[in-house]
């Protein structure tokens, strides 16, 4: 059988996508962009003002996190070594023109005898669960407040994540191992408050300059505050390039905790060219890796109900059809699940489904000092790759420790043209607000239903899951 990775070299090159901020204005770096112009949402009606911080946390952690706001919210010097440039401010005359405001009020303490009646349980799986439970009732009290917080920054002692971060054991009952992350299950515990989370490790909070472990004080500035902007409302940029009325979906799939062979599907879908989206929880299905394969799928039903969901969804939220629909995902797509996602779709007057994944069996080499540029596509007979990371022209330089590795896209059907389907990738790569970061090497749209996936399967089926993306991150 014939290698597709042989034949006949073809590359090209997609100039980098700006972004939007403040007042229309256009940039290539996100951190470029908010440091001139400001955020996006500035100026409109839905940029907050203010963003109200509550805090859990020991009575010393709460207090390092408090000082490093105060800190940090005028404004940190950045390191030219190290690409990082400095960090605006986060104020109301400064930065993201957001008034941090934070008072007694809008601390939920974990005092010693609690933490130490959480620790006594002699099972570790035990000291997890109170754990949980525990964070769970102080972000409830803050939640339960007349004037309730935007965001609640849980900053957690050290010495309570180190012992309590990860637990693993088996499930007596249907004889499962069963892995628990106290992140992902803290984020899916206490959604259901309705307050978005920040978690702030004290030791970052607390450390002094160049000390190991810890990220430079203007990185870590850069990405937490744009993260807390976001879930207190706010929007640091919007994309360009993307065609209006399309709805982008990234479909994924996750094992909820303690289960063997059932498996959900989770969707992160992006409703208009803004990046605004929402999550849904797909159905659940029997998927066994020994005997089906290593990829799980849906059939032809389970493809149609779910992008049904899909499209009603979007309709809530828009009150309108969307013209064109695009799916992503990482395996390409068996053809009963193609035609279940075709025959949704039949109302519809576009559509894309696109099989894309980082790949390390094929490279680039570029002569020179630097790996291949970001934006180069090359194609190997009817194979096709992107570099979403790489040499950045715009900032003369390659801000990433690793060799990059491009993306295949490994399977593509419907309307749109392969440059458009590559150019739309390299938008979405951008559409991160959970971070500064220039760009990422997936899409949002995968990027965010695994992240989604990964908490999802610790909201119990009889829950409903938050839909907002500030949930997650």
């Amino acid at each position: 059988m014939p290698d597709s990775r042989t034949g006949p070299l073809r590359s090209q090159y997609f100039p980098e996508p700006p972004l939007e901020f403040a007042g229309s204005a256009l940039q290539l770096d996100p951190k470029a962009g908010l440091s001139a112009y400001g955020p996006a949402s500035l100026g409109t009606s839905v940029h907050p003002s203010l963003v109200r911080i509550g805090f859990v946390g020991s009575g010393e952690s709460t207090a390092s996190a408090v000082r490093w706001f105060e800190r940090t919210r005028s404004g940190v010097g950045g390191d030219p070594s190290l690409g990082l440039p400095d960090f605006p401010g986060f104020d109301s005359d400064r930065g993201f023109f957001t008034e941090p405001r934070y008072a007694d009020g809008t601390q939920a303490k974990l005092t010693t005898h609690e933490m130490a009646s959480v620790l006594k349980h002699r099972l570790k799986r035990d000291r997890f669960a109170s754990a949980v439970e525990l964070v769970s009732e102080k972000v409830k009290l803050l939640a339960q407040q007349d004037q309730r917080p935007d965001v609640i920054v849980l900053a957690l002692p050290d010495e309570f994540i180190a012992t309590l971060k990860t637990v693993r054991y088996y499930d007596s009952k249907t004889g499962v191992e069963v892995y628990r992350n106290l992140r992902r299950a803290l984020k899916a515990e206490v959604m259901r408050f309705g307050i978005p989370t920040q978690i702030l490790l004290q030791k970052v909070a607390e450390a002094e300059p160049d000390t190991r472990g810890v990220d430079h004080l203007s990185r870590v500035a850069w990405n937490l505050y744009t993260g807390l902007f976001y879930k207190a409302g706010g929007v640091p940029w919007r994309p360009t390039g993307l065609r209006p009325d399309t709805c982008y979906v990234g479909l994924s799939f996750h094992r909820p905790a303690g289960s063997a062979t059932t498996l959900r599907a989770s969707v992160a879908q992006a409703f208009d060219d803004s990046g605004v989206g929402l999550i849904l929880r797909g159905p659940d299905f029997h998927w066994n890796s020994a005997k089906d394969g290593p990829s799980p799928h849906l059939d032809a039903q389970q493809s149609l109900g779910l992008v049904q969901r899909v499209l009603t969804r979007y309709r809530l939220e828009t009150g309108r059809t969307p013209a064109r629909v695009v799916i992503h995902k990482t395996s390409k797509y068996w053809e009963e699940e193609r035609d279940g996602f075709v025959s949704a779709l039949r109302g519809i007057a576009e559509f894309d489904l696109v099989a894309v994944r980082p790949t390390s069996e094929v490279r680039l080499l570029r002569a020179g000092q630097y790996p291949p540029l970001r934006g180069t596509m090359f194609s190997v007979s009817d194979t096709h790759y992107v570099y979403t990371t790489g040499y950045i022209a715009s900032l003369d330089s390659y801000p990433h420790g690793h060799v990059p590795a491009p993306l295949v896209v490994s399977d593509h059907y419907g309307d749109a043209a392969l440059e458009d389907i590559i150019a739309e990738i390299l938008v979405l790569t951008k559409m991160n607000w959970n971070s500064a970061g220039f760009a990422g090497a997936l899409p949002i749209t995968i990027r965010f239903s695994r992240r989604v996936g990964d908490i999802m399967r610790e909201v119990p089926a009889d829950r409903d899951p938050m839909p907002q993306f500030k949930f997650y991150t």
